[in-house]
């Protein structure tokens, strides 16, 4: 797949994940506001971070695609992570936060809810839109997965593109959240306890923060400067040590720049008798056999420097056998 095609269906995943949420919550807080439920109004504190949250993923998704300029020449996929890591306060702020501190006021006050009824059908066709979202959502990290040979978990977990990672992990939190929603005010009308509807809200905003935790690690991870996975950099290190010209690689960097950028520098022993010429031919070919294989390398610097005796591992060293098969360089 293309990398253009593959950020457009990132684009799609966030507008379809942010237009359901936005109607959702309108939908829950109308809901709350009549029955009172404590748990429909922290549902609908939910949706409204998850739609803020998609606004800034999809800044995130804008913002970070911007080709290089003169001011920074490795380009602005860095930049996708700082407003992703936005997205994730703002959920951690303003959805966990309403939703724990208003149920424990539900359950100190045990305020009366009114009408159920109304609970139920926004609950209901909640989950039918939210589960719709989610369906394309992991439809595309399937596909991924496919194409790079590596299970849906796996990609899901490891993959820089944290704007699908982000979609996936809310709107398999709002599937919970309407779980946890329904249970509360179901318990709540059988007893005529609002404690049940309380529990449930603060449970809500439980689950909020372990998916803005979540989310706000991953990206701050990226920011800082992640390198590619030790697998991902094993492979790049032998494809380097396998040039004819090259005796070993002394020292490998990676950084992954943005979702679908990465950096590799290398320190390079080449053959004594290789000439300037020979060196020259050898990082055109190692750029090319890179960018063929693994196209997220845009940056390729090589230093010809001798290596210490044992300073690194030998690029012809056996290795062990790796059992998955190719991954996505953003997956090792």
């Amino acid at each position: 797949m293309a990398q253009p095609e593959a950020k457009s269906e990132s684009v799609g995943t966030v507008i379809i994940a942010g237009a359901a949420n936005l109607a959702i919550a309108a939908a829950k807080l109308v809901a709350g506001l009549i029955s009172g439920s404590a748990a429909m109004l922290s549902e609908a504190a939910h949706s409204v971070a998850d739609t803020t949250t998609e606004l800034l993923l999809f800044m995130a998704l804008r913002r970070g695609a911007r080709p290089a300029d003169a001011r920074h020449p490795f380009g602005y996929g860095k930049e996708s992570y700082i407003w992703a890591f936005f997205a994730a306060l703002f959920t951690f702020v303003a959805g966990a936060g309403f939703a724990i501190t208003h149920g424990i006021t539900t359950i100190l006050v045990h305020e009366h809810s009114g009408d159920f009824l109304v609970s139920y059908v926004v609950l209901a066709v909640s989950f039918v839109i939210e589960a719709i979202s989610l369906g394309r959502a992991v439809r595309q990290v399937r596909r991924e997965a496919r194409r790079w040979g590596t299970t849906g978990r796996r990609y899901l977990r490891l993959t820089a593109d944290t704007t699908v990672k982000a979609v996936v992990l809310e709107d398999s939190a709002a599937l919970i959240g309407l779980i946890l929603a329904g249970c509360g005010v179901a318990l709540s009308e059988l007893t005529g306890d609002e404690l049940w509807d309380g529990i449930a809200s603060v449970l809500i905003g439980v689950l909020l923060l372990v998916v803005a935790a979540t989310l706000a690690y991953s990206n701050l991870s990226l920011l800082v400067g992640r390198a590619v996975p030790e697998r991902l950099q094993g492979e790049i290190e032998r494809s380097l040590a396998g040039l004819p010209e090259v005796t070993r690689v002394g020292t490998l960097f990676t950084m992954q720049l943005g979702p679908e950028d990465i950096l590799v520098a290398a320190k390079v022993d080449f053959r004594d008798e290789a000439t300037g010429a020979d060196i020259e031919a050898a990082a055109d070919e190692a750029e090319r056999r890179l960018r063929e294989r693994y196209p997220e390398v845009r940056y390729l610097f090589l230093d010809p420097t001798r290596s210490m005796p044992g300073g690194a591992r030998a690029a012809r060293e056996p290795e062990p056998p790796i059992e998955d098969g190719p991954v996505d360089p953003g997956l090792r």
